[in-house]
Formats: C-alpha cells, structure tokens, sequence
C-alpha cells in the first residue's frame, strides 16, 4: 500500500467500533442501558453531543456596532482566518470513485472510452417477478482496508461507498500521512450527499419490526440518513470543517460540488471533499421505480438499454456507486505541491417550479441554470465546447434538455455532447459525481467518451453535436456538467484546464 493510501486506508478508530458495539445492549438490562446511554454531558461517543461554550455574535459590522469575538474555553480569542474571497481559486486535486465501470479513475474512463457498459442483469435478488430485472450493478466491491469490519457490516452499502470513494480521492490527491498530519483540519470538511441515504438500512429495520422491535439494528436510523456518511468520514480524518450532506435527488452530486467550492471561496476551508453516493439497486428501490414506470425493461439485451437520445429509449436504467472530487484552494494546493488536474470555475442551481418529475415544456428552468452557471464562471457560451449531458434515456428528459442546450449553445460548431449513463445508467445522487470525473478525466486526456447505443436517434436532435458511437479529439477549453432531480431541481457546474 502506498504512503497515501496509508494516510486515508486504515480502519475507523476503535472507539468509533467501540462506540457501535456498545449500542447493543439490551433494552430490558437497565444497567447495561444506563452504561450505554453514559453520564457525561460532554459525550464523545459516535453519536454524543460535544458542548459548544464559543459563541459568535453576527451582523455587528451592519449595525456598526464591534463584532463581539468568538471564545474557546481553553485557546481565549478566536482568529479570524477569512481571506479575500475575490483572489481565491478552486481547483481540483483528487478524484475518487465506486462504479460498475471500475474503482479507480483511469480505470473507470478507459472503460468509458472504450464504449463498454456496465449494465448487466441484477444478481444481489432474486427479481424475476419484476418486469425490469437489470442495472448497473456493482458486481465487486470490498471495504477491506478502508473501513473497519464491524463498522462495514452495520453500515448501509451508500455509506461503504461514500467512505471508499472519499478516501481514494485523498490517495489519488497525494495527501499522505506527513500531509494529513499538517493540515489545519478545522479547514478541511466533507460535503458528499445521496439521493436516497441508507435504504437498505431502513428496509432491513422495517422487516425486523414486524418480528420485534427488539431485533431492529440500534442504528437503522442514523445510519439511514443522508448525512452521516459525510459525518463519519469526517470522524474517521478529523476533519472538523464545514460537514453535512445535501439531497436533492439527481442533482445532489452537484449541488454538494457546488457548495464545497463556495466553502472554500468565501475563505471558510482549503480543502472539500465533495460529490454524492447511491446504493438503491435492493428490492424497495427497484420495485418503487417500476412502480411509477420510469425504468427499461429491455432485459433481455441489458448493455443496449440505456440509450440517451435513441428513438427506441424505454426508461432509464439504475445504477450505484460513489464519485468524490477533492476540491482545494489553488495557493494551499500549490504549497504542498499537488498536481492539479483541473480548476471549478462556477455553477449555478434552479428550479423548473413546474412538475415533481416532468420537465418543464419550455426548458425554462434548465436554460437559466445553464445561463446563470456561465455568469457565474465568468465564460460566455462560445467558451464551452464540452457538455457532459444529464441525459438518463427517458422520452422526456433527453429532449427538453437537448433542446435547451440548443437554444443556449446552437452557433457554437465546436460544441459536443455526451451522456455518461449509456453505459453506467443512472446513479441517481451519484451521478453528477461520476460525471464529474468524467469531464475532469476528458481535460486532462484530451479524449472524450462515445454515447453508445445511438443508432436511431431523434428526429429533433441534432446529430452533429453528439459525439458519435467512438471516442473523438477534443480540446476541452470548458466543460459542462449537468444535472437534474425529481421536484425541477436543475444544477451546472463548469470544469477547465487549470492555467
């Protein structure tokens, strides 16, 4: 193992496990249930409350009146560290990533590159009464190394690839243990949300009730939450700065990459780690997208299913897994000697305000998403000649999005799209993270991947925009990356090789 990995690998501190095996304890033994409960007020368990004596009084310097400072009990004043947010820069210096194409980054867009897919028939349950009985499944996977086994065993599978993914985007980013021991890491947070959190988890609890109360998992409910995976990680580097997670169905990925920039703009971290986690490939998750019919059913073909802007796309296709980037501020990557694989320029959030999972019919909301990204970035739209499209293969989405994206970059012949998910299918929360990845990994490659399955494509899609069935040249000068979620949730985040 490598010094880096050495840094980010090991398992979860024992008193984290301790922690963990300490809640089971049974209910009726009020001994053993004072003992787990504990006496102290400060409580430094997993799941205790550390009291905050510091206070910090705002809005002073509106009033005029002096902002009164910040108090540590045992440190006296507080420093303000807020630097000038207009001369700090976001670029990115790691990459991590859990998918059913591979789980390193190389790895995982050499795949890519190569057109293979990564959608085969489901195998972790029996779904033969199901009418969709594929998905990009993850087929192998191990926690061995990364998260301590007892901790793994109780954790949902969302959580072991958030935690994986996180810490091979601190290896891939050369935070060694030297580095990890000299970073500020009250600077340093976690911002990596999921769609659907810990539903296996829940599932599982659920099961268990119908028997007993007394055979739920004691921590079904934390473990089920969106947040805790990125408060875990956190627990397990230390790392005490911004922390929590963002869900916003589809769109989370960027909405947490997004917001970790911004952390870091305004001077309130140096480091992020950033981007989303799903696992909702379990019997719940299947059957309540058959339910409302979004989902392909062509299993007897699976690695022809997806198929972003095909004529004879029937639904889109479930995956999981985890993408993470690691966010820093250019001068603290620069100190320590990162190799920098590109910068975040800006993006942008809104919301069609229309239809819980229809598009709007205008593409109102994803046009000044993509415009208000742009401003944000600074660029003008003859600047992006990369887009990496939400694109999930249904007859709605693929098409109003195209059409936005028409409207918003037509004159621009230079301009090429692709979806990411026709081979991966739809990673729900995780997909913006992956994409992510992808669009970092066309920059620095100078390779930009195929959209397979296009053999028939739509009438009101205009062809010579989309990159064809093989790889193609591209000289990314700036790239796109869209995505959106169920409730109109629109968001675009913009990449660029870092000068």
């Amino acid at each position: 193992m490598s010094a880096a990995a050495a840094a980010v690998a090991p398992p979860l501190c024992t008193w984290i496990v301790a922690a963990c095996l300490s809640a089971t304890c049974g209910a009726d033994d009020k001994d053993k249930k004072r003992s787990c409960g504990g006496g102290g007020g400060s409580g430094s368990g997993l799941f205790g409350t550390r009291r905050h004596l510091a206070a910090r009084r705002r809005g002073g310097a509106r009033s005029g009146m002096p902002i009164a400072a910040s108090l540590h009990p045992e440190r006296g004043p507080v420093e303000n560290k807020k630097s000038d947010t207009k001369q700090r820069r976001v670029v990115v210096t790691g990459m991590g990533v859990v998918t059913p194409l591979g789980h390193e980054p190389d790895e995982f867009y050499n795949n890519l590159l190569q057109g293979v897919s990564g959608i085969s028939e489901i195998e972790a349950f029996d779904c033969s009464s199901y009418p969709t009985r594929i998905a990009g499944e993850i087929k192998s996977f191990s926690t061995d190394g990364w998260v301590a086994p007892k901790l793994a065993k109780r954790m949902d599978k969302f959580m072991q690839y958030l935690i994986v993914a996180g810490k091979k985007a601190l290896e891939n980013g050369g935070i060694t243990e030297d580095i990890m021991n000299e970073l500020d890491k009250s600077r340093c947070g976690v911002l990596i949300g999921s769609a659907m959190g810990g539903m296996k988890v829940f599932s599982d609890a659920i099961e268990a009730l119908r028997v007993s109360y007394r055979k739920m998992n004691p921590f079904c409910v934390p473990f089920a939450t969106t947040n805790m995976g990125s408060a875990i990680l956190a627990m397990d580097l230390g790392w005490m700065g911004p922390n929590y997670s963002i869900s916003t169905a589809c769109a989370t990925s960027n909405f947490c990459i997004l917001n970790a920039a911004n952390h870091i703009i305004r001077g309130e971290a140096e480091l992020m780690l950033c981007g989303g986690s799903d696992a909702p490939i379990i019997p719940i998750g299947l059957g309540g997208f058959v339910a409302c019919r979004a989902l392909s059913q062509r299993n007897n073909d699976p690695t022809k299913a997806s198929r972003p802007w095909d004529v004879d796309r029937d639904g889109f296709v479930m995956g999981e897994g985890a993408g993470v980037l690691l966010l820093e501020e250019l001068e603290h990557a620069k100190q320590r000697g990162a190799e920098i694989y590109a910068e975040f320029l800006g993006g942008s959030f809104t919301c069609d305000a229309y239809h819980m999972t229809e598009p709007h019919p205008e593409g109102k909301g994803v046009i000044l998403c993509v415009e208000n990204a742009l401003a944000d970035a600074g660029v003008t739209k003859e600047d992006i000649n990369y887009v990496n499209a939400h694109a999930t293969s249904t007859q709605m989405g693929d098409l109003k999005e195209f059409e936005a994206l028409a409207r918003c970059f037509g004159q621009n012949p230079q301009l090429r799209v692709n979806s990411t998910k026709s081979m991966t299918g739809h990673l729900l929360g995780a997909a913006g993270g992956i994409e992510a990845v992808a669009a970092i990994q066309a920059i620095r490659t100078g390779w930009i991947h195929p959209n397979i399955n296009l053999d028939n494509p739509e009438k009101n899609v205009d062809v010579s925009l989309l990159v064809g069935s093989q790889k193609e040249r591209c000289d990314v000068k700036v790239a796109l990356s869209n995505s959106f979620g169920f409730g109109g949730h629109n968001s675009s985040i913009l990449f660029a090789p870092f000068k």
